[in-house]
């Protein structure tokens, strides 16, 4: 539910206002309550060392929770916290039952968190199709039209971080659940920015850090395992935490969480837990309906400003559903490094990603922000 407004963004963003933040698909700034609970922890553990421990569990469950709720979950307990997205993919690729001859699907061009852990495979035996998706207007059916009888999983980012491609994700849930093929999702470019419902894209695994859309810090990601195909991993990480009723430290017979508890080994890491918590917490205040139209309503400026630039080019999809916060673009004369660091000289933090510069603002970036910006790279000509 959206209990909050935009004219909030002031009290609870204050970003310094000499920079143009346009770079939340690489790491965002936080949110002030997100300072606020990093400060009063380390104030706490300054003060009082870990005497509040109970109560840091029940933060550390109620950031389960919240997560649950920010991606449509049914239970807290398909929720893991790791390390980061790629911590995620690789106990998905080294913990199912390869076998030579097996094949993995995912989409060419992909971030190397997603392309790496599958390409690691090859040594068992297992192909890796990688699939150029971009711009076909049906880069879902390619994804379809590489599988076989050996395909034993299909992962793809939810949207890709240079081009900004967003993909069907129920659509491709669909084509795997009547396939028998796991689906496997990095959507670290789109919690916190597009609304995720993992039980409508019938997803195996969901995987995110919390530093982008999320709002945190880096350190901490969400892990999402329907339990049917948790069950097909195995484990390669053991530990303390990662048993039933991990707090008995006497018991010598143990056996795996049955939950997503089961991926965390060790001890948690409880800094970042409070600082993802009340990230989240500001997500969810805002509500995923108000910041997915914000996100998508700063896309179709971006889109359309480039379009009427006689200087710029986009390289990003522009068709309503295919397009999500990230938008790419070229200048006509200006090799994309060069405008990158003219850019970021003038305090326009961005990217440069695939031979082009990338805009990625969030939903409490205000539109004078964005047209300044692309306002500087147009006339980029005239300073360089």
């Amino acid at each position: 539910m959206n209990s909050k407004s935009s004219t909030s963004y002031k009290s609870d963003f204050k970003l310094n206002k000499d920079i143009f933040y346009l770079n939340h698909a690489a790491v965002s700034p936080w949110p002030v309550s997100t300072r606020q609970a990093v400060e009063k922890f380390a104030q706490e553990n300054c003060d009082t060392g870990s005497f509040n421990y109970p109560e840091w569990t029940k933060n550390e469950t109620e950031l389960r929770q919240k997560l649950a709720n920010l991606i449509n979950a049914s239970d807290l307990n398909d929720i893991a916290l790791v390390k980061n997205t790629s911590e995620g993919l690789s106990m998905v690729a080294f913990g199912l039952p390869w076998k030579s001859g097996d094949n993995v699907v995912i989409p060419a061009d992909e971030f190397p968190s997603n392309r790496i852990v599958w390409e690691a495979l090859q040594s068992k035996g297992v192909e890796v199709r990688q699939i150029k998706l971009f711009p076909d207007v049906d880069p879902e059916n390619l994804i379809f039209q590489a599988c076989d009888k050996h395909t034993q999983l299909i992962s793809v980012s939810s949207v890709n971080y240079a081009n900004g491609l967003r993909l069907n994700l129920e659509k491709i849930g669909e084509f795997c659940q009547q396939k028998d093929i796991l689906f496997c999702i990095d959507a670290i470019q789109s919690i916190g920015a597009i609304k995720t419902d993992v039980e409508a894209i019938k997803a195996d695994f969901v995987i995110a850090d919390g530093h982008k859309w999320m709002l945190g810090p880096e350190g901490l990601a969400l892990f999402y395992s329907r339990p049917e195909a948790r069950d097909k991993l195995n484990l390669n990480e053991f530990g303390w935490h990662m048993i039933q009723n991990p707090y008995d430290f006497e018991q010598t017979e143990w056996q795996a969480a049955k939950s997503a508890l089961r991926f965390e080994c060790g001890s948690p890491n409880m800094l970042c837990a409070h600082a993802l918590l009340a990230s989240v917490n500001i997500i969810l205040s805002y509500g995923m309906s108000h910041i997915e139209s914000s996100v998508l309503e700063n896309s179709r400026m971006m889109h359309d400003i480039i379009l009427n630039s006689n200087n710029l080019d986009c390289v990003s999809a522009d068709s309503r559903g295919q397009y999500a916060g990230i938008v790419s673009f070229k200048h006509a004369s200006i090799p994309s490094h060069v405008l990158y660091e003219y850019l970021m000289s003038n305090n326009v933090m961005c990217a440069n990603r695939a031979s082009a510069v990338r805009f990625s603002p969030h939903f409490y970036t205000d539109e004078i922000t964005i047209e300044k910006a692309l306002l500087l790279a147009d006339n980029a000509k005239t300073h360089i």
